[in-house]
Formats: C-alpha cells, sequence, structure tokens
C-alpha cells in the first residue's frame, strides 16, 4: 500500500468535490480509487476522506487563525484542500507522524500548487503544529528527558 498516492488521490478527490460540488464525495473517491489503481490503501483513504469531511469547518476556523492575512477565499482550491488534508492528518489523527504530516504536505503542495504553495503550507501548519497538544507533548517529553 502506497500512503503517498493515498493521499494523492484524497486530494484530487477533495479539489473535484471543492470545485464541482456536484457529485458526492464518495462517488468522486470511488470514481478516482477506480482510475489510480490498486496500490491505494482503501481504508486509510476512508479514514481521511471521512475525517476531512466531517471536520471542515473546524479545520477552515484554524486555517482562518493560522493565516490571517488571506481570507480563505483566496487561498487556491488547491492549497486549501491539501491544508485541509494534513491538518486532518496532523491534529486528528494518530498514524501519522507530525512531521510526516507537514512533509508530505509541503511535497503536494510543490506537486499540484503554485510557486509559492509549499512555503504558505509549511508556514500554516508549523504555526498550527506548534500551538497543538502534540508538539506541547514532544516538548514535554523531551524536557523529562534531560
Amino acid at each position: 500500500m502506497n500512503r503517498h498516492l493515498t493521499r494523492i488521490v484524497a486530494l484530487q478527490s477533495l479539489y473535484e468535490w471543492d470545485f464541482r460540488q456536484k457529485d458526492p464525495l464518495d462517488i468522486i473517491v470511488g470514481r478516482n480509487v477506480e482510475y489510480y489503481g490498486t496500490d491505494i490503501d482503501k481504508k486509510y483513504l476512508e479514514k481521511i476522506i471521512k475525517g476531512v469531511e466531517k471536520k471542515r469547518k473546524v479545520i477552515d476556523q484554524r486555517i482562518k487563525k493560522a493565516a490571517p492575512e488571506w481570507p480563505i477565499e483566496q487561498i487556491a482550491l488547491i492549497d486549501k484542500n491539501v491544508l485541509r488534508l494534513s491538518i486532518y492528518e496532523l491534529l486528528y489523527s494518530d498514524e501519522v507522524p507530525p512531521k510526516v504530516a507537514i512533509n508530505e504536505a509541503v511535497e503536494l503542495g510543490k506537486h499540484f500548487g503554485g510557486e509559492n504553495s509549499s512555503k504558505f503550507i509549511n508556514g500554516v501548519l508549523g504555526t498550527l503544529f506548534r500551538q497543538s497538544k502534540k508538539y506541547r507533548g514532544e516538548i514535554d517529553e523531551k524536557t523529562a528527558k534531560s
């Protein structure tokens, strides 16, 4: 199973769903899974898609707070969906280490976004991670070991 490819399918599905808003998300995901083949972690794909769908409003609020100079309506759709996907992985899932979630998001931004997408995505995710309990937990563990 290829998690990177799974994230690409999730990103493309979320982007299409955000862009078109006609087809139900599960139909879009099913179509993309058929197209991209068998190397996708379907259970993980379902988990992150359903997670983003369920927490979308909360995630968008986090984006607004982390990037106040960028109204969410002005953020490129692809960047917004990379952020939604990676924020779900970073803050609401324990299956992926935070650094992996951030690195994957930056790579998706480089591959699918504009010239400055990866820097913007890295900045927003870095801000959110430093404000999260996961970050404070890592600091506490290091301090405790000293």
